[in-house]
C-alpha cells in the first residue's frame, strides 16, 4: 500500500490517498489562519476531509504534525555521521551529517517555511524546536565519542555543527533567493572556521 489509509464509511472500506500529507497541509493552513493554540484536531481532520480517528493514526497530537518526523530526522544525522571518513576531523564528520539533513529538507522548502512561521509565533513550540536540536547535538556528540573523539571536543563539534545548521536553516526559510540549504551550510561552516581561526 502506498501512503494512505483505509477508512470505514457506511460499512464500506474506502482508500484515502496521502492522508498524512493532507493532514499536514490542513494543519499548516489552519495554524497560519487561526494560530496553533486556537486550532483543534477535529478542525484539522475536517479540513483534510478525514476523521479525527484517521488523524490519530498518524499523529499523537497536533504538535506532532510539526515534530513527528524528529526521530527519523535525528537518525539520518547519526547514520550519516557513521558514514563519514574515519580520518575526518570532528567538525568535518559533523558536516557530513549537516549535508544529509539538508538533502532531506531541500525539496520541502515551502513546508519548512510555513512550519517555521508557526513555531516562531508560539513560545512553547520554539522550546520544543530547541529541544529537538539539542537532542540531535547530543546524538552527534555520542556518535563522535564512538568514533574516538574525546570530550570536550565531541560536544563542542556537535554543538557548533548544530548552530551552523540552525543559522543556515533560518536563512534558508527567510531568504527570497532560491539558494540551496547545503550552500548556506557550507557558508556557515566557512564562517565558523574563520571566526575560530
Amino acid at each position: 500500500m502506498s501512503p494512505g489509509v483505509m477508512t470505514m464509511i457506511c460499512g464500506v472500506a474506502r482508500w484515502e490517498p496521502n492522508a498524512r500529507g493532507r493532514l499536514e497541509e490542513a494543519a499548516l493552513e489552519l495554524f497560519a489562519e487561526r494560530g496553533f493554540e486556537q486550532t483543534t484536531v477535529a478542525e484539522i481532520a475536517e479540513r483534510a476531509g478525514l476523521t479525527k480517528r484517521t488523524f490519530f493514526r498518524y499523529f499523537a497530537d497536533k504538535r506532532e504534525v510539526l515534530f513527528g518526523a524528529g526521530k527519523a530526522f535525528q537518525q539520518a544525522f547519526v547514520d550519516s555521521l557513521a558514514e563519514a571518513p574515519a580520518d575526518a576531523a570532528p567538525l568535518d564528520a559533523v558536516a557530513v551529517s549537516l549535508f544529509a539533513g539538508a538533502r532531506i529538507l531541500q525539496d520541502r522548502r515551502e513546508f519548512a517555511r510555513r512550519r517555521q512561521a508557526v513555531i516562531a509565533a508560539n513560545p512553547e513550540l520554539q522550546e520544543r524546536e530547541l529541544i529537538k536540536l539539542a537532542s540531535i547535538a547530543a546524538a552527534l556528540a555520542a556518535g563522535l565519542r564512538a568514533r574516538g573523539v574525546a570530550e570536550p571536543a565531541a560536544s563542542l563539534a556537535a554543538e557548533a555543527g548544530i548552530a551552523v545548521f540552525r543559522v543556515a536553516f533560518e536563512r534558508w526559510v527567510a531568504e527570497e533567493a532560491e539558494r540551496e540549504l547545503a550552500a548556506l551550510i557550507r557558508e556557515g561552516l566557512h564562517e565558523l572556521r574563520t571566526v575560530c581561526a
